[in-house]
């Protein structure tokens, strides 16, 4: 068990957190949520002691370990892959790597022999024995080649080096897991896995996570940071939602009927408190009226952007078609004869465990690259707009973030722009700002409001949801649901994936399969099973 007593942070006198004592106990998963800087991952490291609170204290019970999930992938590139996820349990590696030193010196001195005798005694007791062949399973379990298990983890790839620490922090069955974000970067199948093995998970778990399904899989509990408080609900984040807006609005009724209800009393004062047979009654509505105040809620640090896109045109029946697109980066296919015709109206995401295919192929499709082989047609009609999973390039000059939209715009009228940054939580003077320092969601909402201002009527999105908050990934998916014309785009949004296509499309280095299908049916149909392991 955890339990914070009073806990507080404040950063520059401004307070994070104010008198939070709450408890996480054994076999719950608590889902932490908040608005992007609310403190989700600052909480985190408070628990285990990396950041001090202001005040207030942290309880943990004696002799309990932690499983952390490491954000730094650079900070064990000298090491080898199981011996980084060995040390995802202190204490047995601490053995594990002693006794490894040993063995690897020509001779032992009497005094190293014998405390190579007392490392084999503790080494068994720990099951360090099967440590390598656990750590071993674990990799495979999360999709990692057994091929690369004794290779340097500055060899891997960001999506590898993930895996790696995933398996770190899970290894040795810790008492309390900490994960921030473990569904970054992996593929739809590994967090299938990752949720079997948390629903499975007996003991504590705390995850931040920006994708709903995910938190709907795996959470017990949800903890939610607002108010500068944390408060736990009992339940998953689709409980969470439906509970707050019900007490939101019941709170909003509450104040309204309030309000209409002093109105009337204050009229009744007004009119009356002169008039000696009524002051009696005028004195006593007075009194009603302080009875009646219900307070009105602080400001929440979360807020909803407004995403609705519109096509100024409608497209004609034909709006891509793609024949024989073949094409290498760095001397690696990426993909191979890939060909599909997308028509008027048809919302298809693009799928597949390689990253680089699924990008190349929307780099392909906005134009952005040219295939070595193959063709694309776009129908006369269309006019696409493109939001990259790389989205550096349009921000590089440093104008002002109201000059940059404007960029975009046919129109001179200056409410009209401040209309879509307002709807993008852009107010006053953040239009001054100058977009090279926008942060990662920040210029995801911008790119959002070009969008938005271009009317195009077929969007294109690589990985659209990186970076945003919960909020912005909602106000997304209701936007793509409601959007009368064509979407084309990639995602690890479960929630996305199931609401918005009904045509998958997968690709890999060896090929592609093309299903009008929505995306839960194409992951669970085993017909497709056999033909799907054969594109990897």
């Amino acid at each position: 068990m955890i339990t914070t007593q009073k806990l507080g942070l404040s950063f520059g006198g401004q307070p994070l957190f104010e008198n939070v004592s709450i408890q996480f106990t054994a076999g719950n998963c608590y889902g932490l949520i908040g608005a992007n800087g609310a403190g989700k991952s600052t909480f985190l490291k408070i628990l285990t002691g990396e950041v001090e609170a202001s005040y207030g204290t942290v309880s943990i019970e004696d002799g309990r370990r932690f499983g952390i999930l490491k954000q730094d992938q650079f900070a064990f590139d000298d090491k080898e892959v199981l011996e980084t996820v060995i040390m995802g349990h202190t204490a047995l590696y601490e053995v594990y790597a002693e006794r490894n030193e040993l063995y690897a010196k020509p001779e032992m001195t009497d005094e190293e022999g014998l405390r190579v005798g007392d490392l084999e005694m503790i080494f068994g007791e720990m099951d360090g024995y099967n440590a390598e062949s656990d750590a071993a399973t674990l990799l495979s379990e999360l999709g990692l080649a057994d091929s690369l298990h004794t290779k340097k983890m500055g060899e891997l790839e960001a999506g590898e080096k993930v895996r790696v620490l995933l398996a770190q922090a899970l290894f040795g069955n810790p008492d309390i897991l900490l994960l921030d974000e473990p569904t970054n970067q992996l593929d739809y199948h590994t967090v299938l896995w990752l949720e079997n093995f948390l629903q499975n998970f007996k003991n504590t778990v705390i995850v931040i996570s920006h994708d709903r399904h995910f938190l709907n899989n795996v959470c017990t509990h949800t903890a939610d940071i607002d108010y500068h408080q944390i408060k736990v609900y009992a339940g998953n984040y689709d409980f969470w939602k439906q509970s707050s807006e019900l007490a939101r609005q019941q709170h909003s009724d509450k104040l309204k009927k309030s309000t209409d209800k002093i109105k009337e009393l204050e009229d009744f004062v007004r009119r009356f408190s002169a008039n000696a047979s009524k002051s009696k009654q005028a004195t006593s509505r007075k009194k009603m009226i302080e009875k009646l105040r219900v307070e009105e809620l602080p400001t929440s640090t979360r807020k909803s952007p407004y995403i609705n896109f519109k096509s100024k045109r409608p497209t004609g029946t034909l709006v891509v078609d793609v024949k024989g697109v073949s094409h290498s980066v760095n001397g690696e296919k990426v993909l191979d004869h890939v060909k599909f015709t997308i028509e008027k109206g048809q919302k298809v995401a693009i799928i597949g465990k390689n990253t680089l295919s699924k990008t190349t192929l929307l780099q392909i499709l906005s134009g952005e690259i040219k295939p070595d082989s193959g063709t694309v047609t776009w129908g006369e009609t269309v006019q696409p707009s493109y939001f990259p999973k790389d989205n550096s390039d349009y921000f590089k000059h440093p104008d002002p973030l109201f000059d940059w939209l404007n960029n975009y715009s046919e129109s001179d009228d200056v409410q009209w722009i401040r209309g879509f940054l307002g709807r993008m939580l852009f107010s006053g003077d953040d239009a001054k700002k100058k977009v090279s320092v926008l942060s990662g969601g920040e210029k995801a909402r911008a790119m959002f409001a070009k969008m938005m201002i271009e009317e195009a009527n077929t969007l294109i999105f690589d990985e659209p949801t990186d970076h945003l908050d919960l909020e912005a990934i909602s106000a997304l998916n209701e936007g793509l649901i409601q959007f009368d014309s064509s979407i084309i785009f990639t995602s690890h949004d479960f929630e996305l994936l199931n609401t918005v296509p009904e045509r998958i499309i997968e690709v890999s280095p060896k090929g592609m399969l093309d299903r009008p299908i929505a995306f839960d049916d194409y992951m669970s149909n085993p017909s497709l099973v056999k033909l799907r392991n054969n594109l990897y």
